[in-house]
């Protein structure tokens, strides 16, 4: 690491703060983040075996679920570690390309949620909207093309952001990060040169995983919504609207976060530090800590299921 004019070139190690202004009290906050990371697991793996092991399950909408899930697992492994590290154990430093390598895990796995969450939109749109062809349409090959497409591509996507900050980006003003994560705006804001195409491409990528997601779901809920309130029984509207309350309680939830996230993240001077890194944290561990829970509740298969389960332990 070589040190010129106040500037470094391109540091090879790099230290977290954590959570600025917080610092002291961060090994408390680490209990609350250890405690949903576990739950998390814990739900999560149960979905999963769940699923994998009821016949009756293997379809469509639980197969996204578990994607969702193990999505889910990957996404608060890649991040509460570390954190942890940072809070309790002194380990604030990562290397670089490890750093560069942590980003490109969480900001895969946010938009491979995303992704799970539009197919999940759409496999609904399809099974209210079109019920007699759901099944020749969700066929098991266009289930595994959904699962590999959702996959590549925010995996490739954010590959350019990495190369951008890998190739561009020589001089920092810092090592130090203000996070407790490497987030990709949290690096780029570190380097002295200019930086607006780091900027451009990340709000790009953002925009096509997350914002093109979020317009199409939204279009298929309204269509969805037009539907049923159409049809013709108030029976039929209630079990096609019960079988939608899941994903909404989960895509209202996620988004949410997401956009306060994103808001308070481009407030600059308005917003505290430390909030908005709280914020980012939360975004990404109150989605996995909750979806085993909604999924759990509102949906009778997996509720009986585990009712199931746990009465043939007594």
């Amino acid at each position: 690491m070589l040190v010129t004019n106040g500037t470094i070139f391109m540091p090879s190690v790099l230290t977290f703060i954590g959570i600025p202004g917080l610092e002291n009290i961060q090994s408390w906050i680490g209990i609350p983040f250890l405690v949903m990371y576990i739950i998390a697991l814990m739900g999560n793996s149960l979905l999963l075996i769940i699923i994998k092991s009821e016949p009756s399950l293997h379809e469509p909408m639980y197969i996204f679920l578990a994607m969702l899930g193990a999505t889910d697992i990957a996404l608060s492994t890649s991040l509460v570690p570390k954190m942890l590290g940072i809070f309790w154990f002194h380990l604030p430093e990562i290397y670089f390309d490890v750093c560069l390598f942590q980003m490109w895990l969480i900001h895969t796995f946010q938009g491979i949620e995303s992704g799970v969450l539009l197919a999940m939109a759409l496999d609904r749109y399809i099974a209210i909207c079109y019920p007699l062809k759901h099944t020749t349409i969700f066929t098991q090959q266009l289930v595994i093309n959904i699962g590999v497409g959702v996959t590549l591509r925010p995996a490739i996507l954010v590959i350019p952001c990495l190369l951008l900050i890998k190739c561009r980006l020589k001089l920092y003003r810092t090592k130090l990060i203000s996070h407790t994560y490497c987030e990709h705006m949290a690096l780029v804001k570190l380097a002295t040169e200019d930086v607006y195409i780091n900027k451009f491409y990340g709000l790009l990528g953002a925009f096509t995983v997350g914002g093109l997601d979020f317009i199409l779901i939204t279009l298929s809920y309204i269509r969805i919504f037009i539907t049923v309130f159409h049809l013709p029984q108030k029976k039929a509207r209630l079990k096609a609207f019960n079988t939608c309350i899941p994903h909404i309680c989960i895509f209202f939830q996620f988004y949410l976060l997401a956009f306060i996230s994103f808001f308070t993240h481009r407030s600059g001077s308005y917003i505290p530090s430390h909030i908005h890194i709280m914020l980012s944290n939360l975004y990404l561990l109150v989605p996995p800590f909750l979806n085993p829970f909604v999924y759990g509740v509102k949906t009778k298969h997996i509720r009986d299921k585990v009712v199931k389960m746990l009465c043939s332990k007594d």
